[in-house]
């Protein structure tokens, strides 16, 4: 590898160090561009430029490569539990039978939230979306807890922050759904373990008896490890923006929250859902549809196919497919119709040649939206799923963006507007 790289302008010479990761993904850095040569770089939506070095995920989108703290993400969804991976992330690494216990009955203990929480709800339009309320309230947990704002917490006091934000968002969570239906609120139970709560308080009813189903129970955990980290996306990036100017774990995490909202980011697996019901109503031929997305002058797109990173296959995509296949399965839906029309969009993508040369290959969102759909979550919900299961990356993003130091985020620009002018009285415009 260079050592550096040699960059010409104006007839001068400049050397910028190159870096390497451990990975050996490479970059030239340029962190001392502007005073040296006076440039800045222009790199519109950040395709090419590298905020951070991370020890959190990696990410290899030409070979579909997808790893939390070197773990493949193929082994933690397979044999992992989502309180555990969430600890790899924060943490660093695996917990040990005794740390995972004391993590978990940290968080459980945390669940409850202030009673006064239940009254923000009121403030809120009954049509209002769950992503504005979620967003709202855990930045209103920084009123509850105002010593979480200082910028020099110690290391107890973030990993209390930690506990109680990984407890209470689901609690959060789930009566935003309950109280937009108008439905009496659930209180969390001690005797349950993290997706079994959720689901629990966000189904069961104090009229009658809630029985968890396993299979859902599995299914949503996989969900959520599949989720829990996509190194620097919009955000992540979000959460570690508003981190570097010393903003709450709270605040920053209601940011990228409202990142995360945008329908680019992750509003996607309900676009999928909306779109393969309306496939559905039209009669269910695919093909008519597949020749609509391939139509230049049809605004018509596929959604759920492609992604901005991957330029292979998604890895989540294939082990969310499984995932969908086997709780169809065990709840009888294995015949569900929107399934089969979605693996008829599947096959064209593999084998239609428009799809391969531009490489839309299923991602993510594809079959989760499916699996969310089948276990009960109303497709408003879908996004606050994301949130839930994004909850643990960027945590761990936000505490290596503060533990590293790292300076406050401030992008540059080229201007591009009007030169000095001067002001001219209202009376003289024309």
């Amino acid at each position: 590898m260079a050592e550096s790289a040699e960059l010409i302008l104006d007839g001068k010479s400049y050397s910028f160090p190159v870096t390497e990761g451990t990975e050996h993904e490479k970059a030239i850095d340029i962190a001392k561009l502007r005073d040296q040569t006076g440039y800045i770089t222009i790199d519109s939506g950040y395709k090419n430029t590298g905020a951070t070095k991370s020890a959190i995920t990696f990410l290899d989108g030409e070979e579909g490569i997808l790893r939390y703290r070197g773990y493949p993400i193929e082994q933690l969804a397979e044999q992992s539990s989502f309180i555990e991976v969430a600890y790899l992330l924060i943490y660093g690494k695996l917990p040990t039978t005794a740390e995972l216990q004391e993590f978990s009955n940290q968080i459980t203990k945390h669940t409850l939230v202030h009673e006064d929480v239940r009254k923000i709800f009121d403030g809120f339009p009954s049509a209002a979306h769950p992503m504005a309320i979620l967003s709202s309230l855990i930045c209103a947990l920084t009123a509850f807890y105002p010593e979480s704002v200082s910028p020099d917490l110690n290391k107890e006091e973030i990993d209390l922050n930690v506990i109680r934000l990984m407890a209470k968002l689901p609690t959060i969570a789930a009566w935003t759904y309950k109280n937009q239906m108008g439905h009496p609120l659930n209180y969390p139970r001690n005797d349950l373990d993290y997706a079994s709560n959720f689901l629990y308080m966000m189904f069961s009813f104090p009229t009658e008896k809630y029985d968890i189903d396993p299979r859902i129970v599995s299914a949503l955990n996989k969900l959520l490890i599949l989720h829990a980290d996509h190194e620097q996306n919009c955000s992540t990036s979000t959460v570690r923006l508003v981190g570097s100017a010393n903003a709450s774990l709270y605040g920053s995490v209601s940011a990228g929250i409202n990142a995360l909202w945008g329908p680019l980011h992750g509003g996607a697996n309900q676009e999928v859902i909306e779109m393969l019901e309306e496939i559905q109503k039209d009669g269910g031929n695919t093909q008519k549809w597949v020749d609509k997305a391939k139509d230049p002058n049809d605004s018509f797109r596929l959604m759920g196919f492609g992604h901005r990173v991957y330029k292979n296959f998604d890895p989540r995509a294939t082990i969310i497919k499984k995932a969908a296949d086997e709780v169809l399965t065990a709840l009888g839906l294995e015949d569900s119709p929107l399934l089969k029309i979605a693996k008829e969009l599947e096959q064209a993508a593999l084998t239609d040649e428009y799809f391969i040369k531009r490489k839309l290959y299923p991602n993510v969102d594809f079959y989760s939206g499916i699996i969310y759909k089948a276990i009960g979550i109303p497709t408003e919900m879908f996004t606050v799923m994301f949130a839930l299961g994004r909850l643990p990356g960027w945590i761990a993003q936000w505490k290596e963006m503060r533990e590293n130091k790292e300076p406050i985020g401030r992008p540059r620009q080229v201007y591009t507007g009007e030169l000095e002018r001067d002001y001219v009285s209202i009376e003289q415009r024309s």
